[in-house]
């Protein structure tokens, strides 16, 4: 018999687990940003992966890729960039319960919430003020999108669970907004783009009336040293450019962040949400155009190019169910005296 007393040592010989807190070495050049200023990550968009709900999408955006991963960070705290993975659900349309008063329109709620190895810090299940942030833009997003009128005394649930999500914290410690590097500052504005633009993929999927669909933009107004670097990473001169689809991790210091969602057909923006301060903008059109005028235009630039893989996507789940269809039984269209 078994001495269930007792814990039995491991068989062969281990070594004590060394956590490091910190790096004594300092980097030798800040974080840069590889792609072209006005270019997007490639995105992955596919639709119809929960048979159970009414329509459901998966978007996930390519982690940004470093042309020298050792220099910002030591080997040994080297990990994977973190991408953006996003999964939504569309849960009706389905009548109200007799206790809700009668609604000429589709009442639409949306819910986001974070996993709990959504970031490097773990998040609690219960929902915080972040999560409810991001609910509310969405919701807002969505409404401009739908045609409620023809669902009356109708509700469709719009769920959308955060995956993996960017960090906010550059490498070389830029100004974020959150110095726990969570997911509450600017690593949140392209989590809410990618949101409506996985909404939008699913409430199609669904197949719910809409008059356009709304796809999510973003860009920044970021800060890069020009070298020569400093031993620190530091550099005494500075850049002010405004990109599209921002990286924190790619950029040492984050100035402004603008994020839309845009109705390409309707030429419409349903919701806006702009952080930071544009004042110190200067580039091309800068002179024409306040610095606020820029930012939106180049968030409306990358959301048409998302739009191009959210119409991309739906064609082929289109085409995917089309062929699915069983053919026409023989006959059935002759005419019978």
């Amino acid at each position: 018999m078994a001495d269930r007393r007792r814990i039995n040592p491991p068989l062969g010989p281990t070594t004590a687990p060394i956590f490091l807190t910190s790096s004594s070495d300092p980097p030798s050049q800040p974080p840069r940003r590889t792609r072209p200023l006005h270019e997007i990550r490639k995105i992955f968009l596919k639709t119809g992966l929960t048979p159970s709900a009414s329509g459901s999408a998966y978007l996930e955006l390519e982690p940004s890729t470093s042309p020298n991963p050792t220099a910002a960070r030591p080997s040994y705290l080297n990990t994977p960039i973190s991408a953006i993975k996003l999964t939504c659900t569309v849960h009706g349309p389905r009548p109200l319960p007799r206790s809700v008063p009668f609604s000429p329109h589709l009442l639409l709620t949306a819910h986001v919430k974070f996993a709990p190895f959504a970031s490097q810090h773990r998040r609690s299940s219960i929902r915080d003020t972040s999560e409810r942030d991001l609910s509310v833009h969405v919701e807002t997003a969505l409404r401009g999108l739908l045609i409620s009128e023809r669902w009356p005394k109708s509700g469709v649930d719009v769920v959308i669970t955060v995956l993996e999500g960017e960090d906010d914290g550059p490498a070389l410690g830029g100004s974020g907004e959150d110095g726990a590097g969570g997911l509450s500052g600017w690593g949140m504005m392209s989590v809410l783009s990618g949101c409506m633009t996985v909404a939008s993929a699913a409430i199609a999927d669904a197949g719910i009336d809409c008059s356009d669909l709304v796809s999510g933009g973003v860009a920044a107004v970021v800060r890069q040293p020009i070298p020569p670097y400093s031993q620190t990473g530091s550099s005494k001169a500075s850049s002010v450019e405004v990109v599209l689809d921002p990286c924190p991790s790619e950029h040492f210091d984050i100035l402004a962040v603008c994020v839309v969602g845009y109705l390409r057909s309707r030429d419409q923006i349903t919701e806006i949400w702009t952080r930071g301060d544009v004042d110190g903008l200067s580039g091309e059109g800068a002179s024409e155009q306040s610095g606020f005028e820029v930012l939106l235009d180049r968030a409306v630039e990358a959301a048409v190019s998302s739009r191009l893989v959210l119409d991309a996507a739906l064609k082929e789940a289109t085409e995917y169910k089309l062929r699915k269809v069983p053919l026409a039984m023989p006959g059935a269209g002759k005419h019978v005296e």
